[in-house]
């Protein structure tokens, strides 16, 4: 028995001998796991890279993105970067540039980095992605701080599940980012860094952005990792800078054509159409209803152009940055699900979103240069399915876009400093203009004059007449010389007023002349077509005074005539202005219907059935009105958009707060039309004033005439009035009464002080 408990007990020795240690073993195991992270993979920094063939990058591509095989120069870029060489990759829009970082990054183990310029792009791409099975995120400032975490987590996990990460340049400039994308790279699970519209680091580019300038440090800091520079709008000089700024080593250059035969280039004239806004409705409506984007310069045409298209049944919403993000987002996921047809937006819309079935690419404005034309008309059209890129060409737009980039300099300070550089850039903007307006008011091929901006020598016989002026060149020959008589019809109206020699009765006599068309603000439109001006100014050339006065007396009377005709252009200035700028009847009956349809939607969303549409429709029309409907029709609209923004994402209770009023002021039919604003007063014309006494005495039986139809007064002859006084002699005569008074007060004193009596009272 006792030999039996000492062998038992040797026994439960040495288990818990064992079992020390394992339980040693999984312990320093588990501190290893938990140490495993900051320690590196591998010996070398960079993974091995390994040949891969046509067929497994073909089959990736059937399998995730159901292509049966590459187009252009997708290959080509694959397999440069997989072998760990720089590649700066042109490609055209719509044709797939970002398959050719997401291709490697499915094909290699790691981590690919992918710089954007925009929120909204990163965000549609990692959403497609996702819905393929593919890992991707973003980080961004919009992000909440537990998603960031999540993401923080798994990167420095391991083994990583990311396969993708999109970042913006801002993030990687920042030294948080910075340690720790230095950290994934210490770790060999970085394989790629791809730029996205990488044309944004050079400062001859068309769409500069400071925060890609210190994307140039990435290749000092992370070496040996391949760089891929992929862009669709650059011009040779914009392709070389990238490639000095991005520091790429021997890159692999592969250029696609630009030439996208799918999209049919037209150029409609708003000077020779009745109604712009009306023409584009049409327009639309022929294509049937097809996805469309719509650029603007101005928030305010967007919001503008989406009311007008939305009263005439086109599906649209506006889209820009004055908007809430939650309002910015409903949009573009409405469009992308094609709960709306057409999106009417600012210039950065549509920048990677990938929609391929849009038809039609509206510019209302004209674009600032041939690359932003090009990039933006490239949207239409990606399913390689027959597109259309119509333009709208206005002189004032040029006008103002010419004005816009003259003064931009302002802007230019904060990124250049030296002024040869700035200069340089103004110069750049206006010869990259010139080649818009060229493309606009020339009768040439319009195909071919993209092409050969971008540096591609074509042959005429590549359009095929898939646009206006190969198509239909005597119509657009026929617009354009009507295009050319109307601006000389406004470039007269807008030339010199000149006092000539021939006018002049002595042929020794002078002409004098004023100069008014280097106006920076003026345009044809704003000057009147009277000659009463001119005709002022040769009457007094051919007067008596000319001939017997002085020069004095000349140029005295000649400032005054100038005076005469500054105020008088002023008074037209301003009643143009006012009528441009007043709200029409029917724009507050468009605004109202809006109001109405926001009202309807709020009502269904909040499921209130106590809101009378019609009455609070009008009370809050009325109540825009009544802000700013004064300060003219761009103030008076931005209010009204505010206003159905504001009924979008209003509650119950803040909408019964606020139409609670209706029910003291109800909206009835009187006050639903208001009272026409009252028009500026007109500018005093104090040439009227300057009236010598003949021609007062002239005029004097008229006014007696005039005075005798009264009853309680009585006739009386004309009374000349005394000239008016100069400011010179005004003074002098104000200074001779303050002494005459002085003289006046010092001599009753002196005469008090001898009065003993008065002397008393004083004292």
């Amino acid at each position: 028995m006792n030999r039996r408990r000492e062998r038992e007990g040797k026994k439960r020795r040495r288990k818990k001998k064992k079992s020390n240690k394992v339980n040693i073993v999984r312990k320093t195991f588990r501190q290893v796991e938990m140490k495993k992270s900051s320690l590196p993979l591998q010996s070398t920094v960079r993974p091995e890279k390994h040949k891969y063939s046509k067929e497994s990058l073909t089959k990736l591509l059937r399998w995730h993105f159901g292509h049966s095989e590459f187009r252009g120069k997708q290959l080509e870029t694959i397999e440069a970067v997989l072998s760990g060489k720089d590649c700066f990759c042109l490609m055209p829009t719509g044709g797939g540039k970002s398959l050719c970082y997401q291709i490697p990054a499915l094909a290699s183990n790691g981590i690919v980095l992918v710089v954007c310029p925009l929120i909204a792009l990163m965000e549609n791409q990692v959403m497609a992605l996702k819905e393929k099975g593919i890992s991707a995120e973003y980080l961004s400032s919009t992000q909440s701080i537990q998603a960031k975490n999540i993401i923080h987590e798994d990167l420095d996990s391991s083994k990583p599940t990311l396969r993708l990460l999109y970042v913006t340049p801002e993030l990687i400039a920042t030294p948080g980012f910075m340690a720790k994308l230095m950290k994934i790279y210490s770790r060999g699970l970085l394989n790629l860094i791809a730029i996205d519209e990488a044309h944004c680091i050079s400062t001859w580019g068309h769409d500069f952005r400071p925060s890609y300038r210190k994307l140039s440090s990435l290749r000092s800091r992370l070496p040996n990792i391949p760089i891929l520079a992929l862009t669709a709008t650059a011009v040779p000089k914009v392709q070389k800078d990238v490639i000095v700024s991005l520091g790429l080593e021997n890159p692999l250059v592969l250029k696609s054509s630009f030439n996208r035969p799918n999209i049919y280039y037209e150029v409609r004239y708003k000077d020779l159409l009745d109604d712009s806004l009306a023409d584009l409705c049409n327009q639309l409506k022929s294509s049937g209803d097809v996805c469309a984007i719509i650029y603007c310069l101005e928030r305010a045409m967007c919001d503008q152009l989406s009311v007008y298209l939305a009263k005439y049944g086109i599906s649209c919403a506006a889209y820009h940055a004055g908007l809430k993000n939650e309002l910015r987002k409903s949009v573009l996921e409405d469009w992308i699900s094609s709960k709306i047809q057409v999106v009417v937006a600012t210039v950065a819309f549509g920048m990677g979103i990938d929609r391929k079935d849009v038809r039609v690419v509206c510019h209302f404005n004209i674009p600032k240069s041939m690359e932003a034309f090009y990039q933006e008309s490239g949207r239409a059209g990606r399913d390689q399915l027959p597109s259309k890129s119509l333009l709208y060409y206005g002189i004032e737009d040029r006008r103002r876009m010419e004005f816009i980039l003259r003064n931009s300099s302002s802007a230019d300070k904060k990124i250049l400093p030296s002024l040869s550089s700035q200069e340089k850039l103004s110069e750049k903007s206006l010869t990259d203009f010139a080649q818009m307006v060229e493309y606009c008011e020339g009768s040439g091929c319009r195909r071919k004059q993209i092409l050969e901006s971008f540096g591609e020598q074509v042959p005429a016989s590549i359009c095929s007449r898939s646009c206006d002026a190969c198509k239909h060149p005597n119509i657009v020959a026929a617009y354009l010389e009507e295009l050319t008589t109307t601006c000389a019809v406004r470039r007269n109206n807008s030339s010199r007023i000149c006092v000539s020699r021939s006018n002049m009765d002595d042929e020794d006599e002078f002409s004098e002349f004023w100069n008014l068309k280097d106006e920076a603000s003026g345009s044809g439109e704003d000057i009147s077509d009277s000659d009463d001006d001119t005709e002022i100014v040769k009457s007094l050339a051919g007067t008596k005074y000319l001939k017997k006065s002085g020069l004095n007396e000349k140029m005295a009377l000649l400032e005054r005539a100038e005076e005469n005709y500054y105020q008088n252009k002023i008074s037209v200035k301003q009643n143009d202005k006012h009528n441009k700028n007043s709200v029409s009847t029917s724009l507050r009956e468009a605004s109202r219907e809006r109001l109405e349809k926001s009202l309807e939607q709020a009502q269904q969303r909040l499921g209130s059935s106590k809101i009378e549409v019609e009455r609070c429709a009008c009370f809050l029309e009325h109540e825009c009105y009544e802000k700013y409907g004064r300060t003219g029709k761009s103030f008076y609209y931005s209010q009204v958009a505010s206003t159905v923004r504001w009924l979008s994402t209003a509650s119950s209770t803040e909408l019964t707060n606020r139409l609670s009023i209706v029910a003291d002021n109800p909206c009835s039919e009187k006050n639903t039309e208001l009272p026409a604003l009252p028009s500026p007063s007109p500018v005093l014309d104090l040439s009227k004033l300057e009236m010598n006494n003949e021609e007062f005495r002239s005029s004097s039986p008229v006014l007696e005439t005039s005075a005798s139809n009264l009853p309680e007064q009585k006739t009386s002859p004309a009374v000349p009035l005394p000239s008016i006084p100069s400011f010179s002699e005004f003074v002098n005569g104000k200074r001779e009464k303050e002494n005459q008074s002085n003289k006046s007060l010092r001599h009753s004193l002196n005469r008090d002080e001898k009065d003993p009596v008065k002397r008393t009272r004083l004292r």
